[in-house]
């Protein structure tokens, strides 16, 4: 993708990002045949104009963009939190001390001091068995201090006080939604219907979750009040709709479509498009036409400050 790809009208904007990676897209049927030659990359979307600006396109598989108000996102990539400067695209690793398998499942304090990870850490000293817990460090790096005591937990979401994290957890066999004080303690479940809940995210005025649930039979995007009470279902398509993302200023909400029906996965490499909702009328369009994506492309909150653009990552496989 050009990185001075001009504004465009929509249909210019589909036309063009559909030859680029399209046409790439891996298949289910080449990734099954373990052809692993993956390029990244790590663009920009301007959500009123449909501009898109390529920051970086690299053989390294990163993931998951957060947006830091000063100027650069933070991405995973092979078990590191890294660094990557807006301006200089230039990328550096942030030391996050012992947690070194850190997933896709990160993201930005509300006074951007600190940094929630999700580190697979080990839970049995006995035996090599390693399940992700959730960590916080200073934005800037740092020894990790662990939160949850229970795993698998998978950070998605701080509350607009900083004084909670909400998460999916896997307990007795079934993924569900919770919440824990930053400073560690009991965890407290929101959800328990059959069914994978996942990607919580609070509004920005604290007064929802938003997050994913195959509770109706499909994946779609829902809300619930910040303790749980009155789940509402916001889409009703045949798309399976993920990580529900609130823009700072609360007027919308982007997620990621998948164009077929994925069950309860979530997987890497498939047709995905990147839709944006408004929570007013529930009214839901397209920002771009399908691409190569799903799992890393939007796992995490990747709003500008200014609720003007959006980070994402793509792909193409070979």
């Amino acid at each position: 993708m050009d990185p001075n790809l001009k504004q465009q009208a929509p249909s210019a904007l589909r036309k063009y990002f559909s030859g680029i990676l399209c046409l790439l897209c891996l298949s289910a049927s080449t990734f099954a045949q373990g052809k692993k030659d993956i390029t990244t990359f790590i663009s920009t979307l301007d959500v009123q104009t449909g501009k898109i600006d390529t920051i970086l396109i690299t053989k390294q598989h990163f993931e998951a963009p957060n947006w830091h108000p000063d100027n650069y996102l933070i991405v995973n990539g092979m078990g590191k939190l890294h660094r990557l400067d807006l301006e200089t695209k230039t990328l550096r690793v942030i030391n996050t001390g012992t947690a070194t398998e850190n997933n896709n499942d990160h993201g930005i304090s509300p006074d951007k001091k600190w940094l929630a990870l999700s580190h697979n850490a080990k839970t049995d000293t006995s035996t090599k068995s390693y399940k992700s817990a959730i960590f916080i460090v200073p934005i800037e790096g740092g020894e990790p201090k662990r939160v949850t005591p229970e795993v698998p937990s998978y950070w998605h979401g701080w509350s607009p006080d900083g004084k909670t994290l909400t998460y999916c957890g896997e307990r007795n066999g079934n993924f569900d939604i919770y919440t824990i004080p930053v400073e560690g303690g009991t965890e407290k479940r929101l959800t328990s219907t059959e069914g994978l809940d996942d990607g919580p995210e609070y509004s920005p005025d604290g007064k929802y979750i938003y997050f994913n649930s195959y509770r109706s039979g499909h994946m779609q995007i829902w809300r619930m009040h910040a303790d749980g009470t009155n789940p509402e279902q916001l889409t009703f398509d045949k798309n399976s709709n993920w990580f529900p993302h609130p823009a700072p200023d609360n007027k919308s909400v982007v997620y990621l479509a998948y164009t077929s029906d994925q069950k309860q996965e979530h997987l890497f490499g498939k047709d995905v498009k990147l839709r944006l909702l408004d929570p007013a009328t529930k009214t839901v369009k397209d920002l771009t036409p399908v691409f190569c994506g799903g799992q890393g492309t939007l796992n995490v909150p990747s709003w500008s400050p200014d609720s003007r653009k959006i980070a994402f990552i793509s792909y193409t496989v070979k």
